[in-house]
């Protein structure tokens, strides 16, 4: 390793400062130092670059003198800027003395942490504090492996955040908080946040991050998992972007997380259960071994609570060298001396044949306290584009499954259902041909799936508008098709509900 990823990580700036955030912010939203702003000022494609983790563009497009390119120089690419030229921009000596900027040389100043532009949901203009060059797709890629190092926005956070169902609730927990992306957005919602981390230092930025955005404070706690909530605390929605990697070690805090395996993402599921309030959604981001002689999806199943429906979702599969290679390139360790790349290479394919494993699933994991005798278990895997935020998506999910619940066949044939919005019909055949083979019903929204129907099916969906109950319309198509109308009555039902699970169908009353 090199000794620059050994060097002590530097002080952060004084999280006790709020009235120094403050006239922070306002210089920066004043500069439009925003994710819009961002964007004109550099263009798609230099914009695109940073994402890359490549800055040649960006600093080509920030040769001028104007208060935004001070800004971008300074908080994205790190650079040295000219005391005067920062003093035109932000309030200078009150950020040196809490720590937000430091003097670099006789006449420069440099920041002392990463901060990133942030788009809310809303439109709000938030900002993401992070490690010098370890903001995830920043300038500098991930420049640190010091063990607590704290990170910004990456892949993983976003999709957490778009997955997260946004129903106002009374008490929200992010556990395993980092540079505090799923606190700043559960604040739109919840009327009190907790953040947990292990990492002393994840708890500072992310009272960094909170401040900065003009968002209220959240309860920090430091600690490992579930350890620094008390007993009798429950939450009404539970988040967690885990240190999932599946690893031969805790070497980086991060991302590693200690357990043998895959234990970290089960514990963390398995006692997720006892925490929530009746209604109440855990979501997680989490990786899973697939064991040679068990089935994966059996594995997931084990670890949802009792009391507690679930719907798993694999997006990603990776074999095991796949997965080892990823996470040393995570690390740089391939820019590191060849026979140490080697020996930490051999040493996760160590861990991963002691165990057995052939390869490792990513996926999202949604619970939901339930009072039902029979909870729902749905784990599947879709690896196919989905249209984010899917908050929304997956609430509605848990609302058809209470429907669908509660209603026996009879019951639901005496419902009234709607066709769910941007659903198309598909007709798969040869050209030319009378009849097609096979009839497709496909999503443009949420998950986009796309399911095979029978004739009776695709009728039943076309007509649906919420005006006429179930079993009028099957009596209907009955008299239209010359079928025994008891018989489709009896056969239907299995459809409808398959419909209405996946999210063709949406019931009005």
């Amino acid at each position: 390793m090199s000794n620059a990823s050994q060097s002590p990580l530097p002080p952060l700036p004084a999280s006790d400062r709020p009235e120094v955030a403050a006239r922070l912010r306002d210089a920066l939203l004043e500069a439009s130092f925003t994710a819009d702003g961002l964007l004109e000022l550099l263009g798609a494609p230099a914009y695109a670059a940073l994402a890359r983790s490549e800055t040649v563009p960006a600093l080509r497009a920030t040769r001028g003198d104007t208060p935004l390119e001070v800004l971008v120089r300074l908080f994205l690419l790190q650079q040295p800027v000219p005391h005067a030229r920062v003093a035109d921009v932000l309030p200078v000596e009150a950020c040196l003395e809490s720590g937000w900027l430091a003097r670099t040389g006789a006449d420069e100043i440099s920041a002392t942490v990463d901060v990133r532009p942030y788009g809310g949901p809303g439109g709000e203009d938030w900002f993401i504090v992070s490690d010098l060059g370890c903001a995830v797709g920043g300038a500098g890629g991930i420049g640190r492996r010091d063990e607590g190092v704290v990170l910004g926005v990456g892949g993983a956070s976003t999709t957490l955040a778009g997955i997260t169902v946004r129903t106002p609730v009374a008490a929200a927990l992010d556990l395993g908080t980092g540079s505090g992306i799923q606190a700043l957005h559960a604040a739109r919602h919840a009327t009190r946040v907790t953040a947990t981390d292990l990492n002393p230092r994840a708890l500072h930025i992310t009272a960094l991050t909170l401040a900065l955005s003009g968002a209220p404070a959240a309860d920090l706690r430091e600690g490992s998992l579930f350890e620094p909530v008390r007993a009798d605390e429950t939450y009404d929605l539970i988040v967690s972007n885990p240190p999932f990697v599946i690893s031969p070690g805790a070497r980086l805090t991060y991302r590693d997380g200690g357990m043998g395996g895959d234990d970290l993402c089960r514990t963390l599921v398995q006692e997720a259960g006892e925490r929530l309030n009746e209604g109440g959604f855990a979501q997680f981001l989490a990786n899973w071994q697939h064991v040679e002689g068990e089935d994966w999806q059996d594995r997931l199943r084990s670890w949802v609570p009792r009391g507690c429906d679930a719907w798993i979702v694999q997006r990603e599969v990776q074999d095991v060298n796949q997965y080892a290679e990823l996470w040393l390139r995570d690390a740089g360790d391939h820019r590191e001396d060849a026979a140490e790349y080697q020996a930490r290479y051999d040493a996760w394919l160590d861990e991963f044949e002691a165990r057995k494993v052939k390869a490792v699933g990513f996926g999202w994991i949604t619970l939901r306290k339930t009072g039902a005798a029979v909870p729902s278990l749905t784990v599947e895997e879709w690896p196919h584009p989905v249209e984010q935020p899917l908050g929304d998506t997956i609430r509605d999910h848990f609302d058809r499954l209470d429907h669908l619940r509660e209603h026996d066949d009879a019951a639901l044939l005496e419902g009234h259902f709607r066709l769910a919005d941007e659903v198309v019909q598909e007709q798969v055949g040869l050209p030319g041909a009378e009849d097609p083979e096979h009839l497709v019903l496909r999503q443009n929204r949420g998950m986009r799936r796309a399911t095979r129907v029978d004739t009776v099916g695709a009728g039943f969906a076309g007509v649906c508008d919420g005006t006429m109950s179930a079993g009028r319309i099957l009596d209907a198509i009955a008299q239209l098709l010359g079928e025994d109308p008891v018989v489709l009555r009896d056969r239907t039902p299995a459809q409808i509900r398959l419909l209405v699970e996946q999210g063709f169908l949406v019931p009005v009353r």
